[in-house]
């Protein structure tokens, strides 16, 4: 069986990642790395072993699927340019600009029968794929994403940049529809928002509070999750599961009749290796990805009322 022919569109801070994990991967050839700079797609392409590009359509005759790391404001267009030539795509989050615009993806990748993966890493942590013998209806989740300040990513606002990763794992625990959204923000280092707070009140009645900064001096990220026989607490910093039940088969908990708690840590993961070979995976099979295009456009969904919440209610 051939290998695949493989392309990375943007080879910044990121997309350097997805070039060395593509170059590292059997059963994938990395043909080429596109970047608009020369001087960095030389780079790239030269330590992966790889042709150097500076337009991605150049590259799209030659392979057969890519990641898309390229700035937001650039995603529909490559992401576009990409399914009309027939490559598959992994396209970095946010998914883009509007919600009408990946909806055209989406029944573009529909029409082409492409696979259409959105770069949501947090789905590959393994502390969050643990969970799914866990949850049963979450009544109340609280997560906190904090950073210190860096230059990249701010494109967009502290919602589409950092929040995201949380909106979207959000989602996927509570599978039910949005009832209300209520926001604060407030821009500090840049124009747009860098510190935000939301509170998501889902149809079936389950809320959720979600923080992100990335101006803060320390980082944390954090997800609590709670439902009528359980609590659960991730560190996703510290690699760290806590899990109390009512009942369980964990060590008891002292002074509390019937809880049982269990403590488990993860070894350091390669989430954007999983990733990559999640999005192979479901190239060579045929099958759906574990982050669609339709989860992309949910959780940029709900990134964009945040955003009108933030815009509404406080002034820079």
């Amino acid at each position: 069986m051939s290998k695949l022919r493989a392309g990375v569109i943007g080879v910044g801070y990121l997309g350097r990642f997805h070039a060395q994990k593509y170059a590292a991967l059997k059963g994938v050839e990395l043909v080429g790395v596109v970047d608009y700079d020369p001087a960095r797609a030389d780079e790239i392409a030269a330590e992966v072993k790889a042709k150097a590009f500076t337009d991605h359509k150049e590259l799209l005759s030659q392979v057969d699927l890519v990641s898309i790391v390229v700035p937001t404001q650039y995603h529909f267009g490559v992401a576009k340019d990409c399914l009309d030539a027939g490559v598959h795509i992994l396209l970095e989050k946010p998914v883009t600009q509007t919600v009408e615009e990946a909806e055209e993806l989406i029944a573009l990748a529909k029409e082409k029968g492409l696979v259409f993966q959105v770069g949501h890493l947090e789905r590959f942590n393994p502390a969050i794929l643990a969970l799914e013998d866990v949850l049963d209806n979450p009544l109340f989740i609280e997560t906190h994403r904090l950073a210190p300040f860096k230059a990249r990513g701010t494109d967009v606002n502290v919602v589409l940049d950092l929040m995201i990763h949380d909106i979207d794992i959000i989602l996927s625990l509570v599978g039910s529809k949005i009832k209300t959204v209520n926001a604060v923000g407030v821009p500090v280092l840049t124009e747009q928002g860098d510190i935000a707070n939301a509170r998501l009140q889902f149809e079936n009645g389950c809320v959720a509070n979600v923080t992100a900064s990335r101006v803060s001096r320390d980082s944390m990220r954090k997800i609590r999750i709670f439902q009528q026989d359980a609590y659960v607490s991730i560190d996703y910093e510290a690699r760290k599961t806590a899990i109390y039940r009512k009942g369980g088969k964990g060590l008891p908990v002292p002074s509390i009749p019937n809880v049982t708690m269990e403590h488990a840590s993860f070894k350091k993961s390669d989430a954007l290796l999983a990733e990559i070979e999640s999005f192979i995976e479901a190239v060579t099979e045929g099958k759906a990805p574990v982050v669609s295009g339709e989860d992309g456009k949910r959780a940029l969904e709900v990134a964009l009322q945040i955003t009108q919440k933030l815009w509404h209610e406080v002034r820079p």
